[in-house]
């Protein structure tokens, strides 16, 4: 049998060809049969397909001859050599997708544990798992809102962002709290090529605080304080703090059901400022609530890696207050959050796709 195989790919084949070796989610052996194939219709010898694939050239030679014989079917895996299959896949899927007996006492199957209680390999019952995508090791939560009026809720905030009212400021506030200032039992080793930053477990801990923050929807723009407690007394200190930074100006703020947020003495101060309004998000909502874009940031940047020494700072409102980047007398900018809203009410309310690409 001659060496040399003459390729002819007929301009379907060519099309289905391209496609396979384009395509991320195909097999990597069948895209490579594909470009050998495509290298050679295009006129490439055999040392130069196997340059450019990576491949021996009794495989270059094996696949375009099994081309030029069967056509793209050819490229196609045959039935391998050898026993057939005896387990049952469909009984290890279902035996999976059962609870362990009580009598193991664990919550979950692991692959070893479901091997020994169906006496197969381990490595036989992965497989089945990767072919089902079955995954028991994962869990995810999730949460129903109960608020009888979420949806008269939803659309009040997300209209709040999407068309705020003329002439008014949209501000969103809420507490962090229990912000806590700690120093490393050892200095913290630095990044190096290869190795990641690294810290102690052990720390002393300089105390906590309460970071309030109000962060401007249309600017990103944060007010702050810091106090020890979180109580109603705090947050109308918060509250008068803000209409102090914004005099003479319409104030629409979105606050969380925080029982504070609600209690009289609030009330009372509300119904002596007119122009200052809340709008609550729904029960198990806080989520729409922006400023935790706000205080998500600070936390991964700032907070959760940061080493407080007590000789650098007088206390942890003042390690906080630094780190939010703002002071109630001079708010300037932070960590600025993404503050363009597109999502509508209804497609707030549409559960998430689990698709995240």
């Amino acid at each position: 049998m001659p060496l040399t195989v003459s390729v002819e790919v007929p301009p379907r084949d060519r099309e289905v060809l391209a496609s396979w070796a384009r395509s991320p989610s195909i097999r990597a052996g069948l895209a490579q049969r594909a470009r050998i194939v495509l290298l050679a219709a295009d006129g490439a010898g055999t040392s130069e397909i196997v340059r450019r694939t990576g491949v021996s050239k009794p495989t270059v030679i094996a696949w375009k001859r099994r081309y030029a014989a069967e056509g793209i079917g050819g490229l196609e895996d045959r039935p391998r050599p050898g026993k057939p299959r005896t387990t049952d896949d469909v009984a290890v899927v279902l035996a999976t997708l059962e609870p362990p007996p009580r009598r193991l006492g664990v919550t979950h199957w692991s692959s070893r544990l479901l091997a020994a209680e169906l006496g197969l390999s381990n490595v036989k019952v992965a497989k089945v798992w990767r072919e089902w995508g079955l995954q028991p090791w994962r869990a995810e939560s999730f949460k129903f809102s109960t608020d009888p009026q979420l949806e008269a809720k939803v659309r009040d905030v997300a209209g709040l962002y999407l068309n705020p009212p003329d002439k008014a400021v949209v501000l969103c506030v809420d507490e962090k709290p229990q912000a806590q200032a700690l120093e490393r039992a050892t200095p913290v080793l630095p990044l190096r090529p290869g190795t990641p930053e690294k810290r102690s477990h052990d720390y002393v801990r300089h105390g906590t605080t309460t970071l309030f923050a109000a962060l401007e929807v249309a600017t990103g723009k944060v007010t702050d304080a810091c106090y020890p407690r979180h109580r109603h007394e705090e947050f109308g200190k918060f509250l008068r703090q803000v209409a102090k930074a914004y005099p003479r100006r319409k104030l629409h703020i979105v606050v969380d059901n925080y029982g504070t947020h609600k209690h009289p003495d609030v009330r009372a101060w509300l119904a002596k400022n007119p122009r200052i309004v809340l709008h609550f998000t729904p029960t198990s909502g806080s989520w729409l609530n922006m400023v935790e874009i706000f205080f998500s940031i600070i936390t991964r940047q700032a907070i959760r890696r940061g080493s407080s020494p007590r000789s650098k700072i007088s206390s942890p409102r003042s390690r906080l207050s630094s780190t939010a980047g703002t002071t109630a007398a001079n708010p300037s900018p932070g960590p600025r959050p993404p503050t363009s809203y597109s999502r509508t009410a209804s497609r707030v309310r549409e559960p998430r796709s689990r698709d995240t690409s």
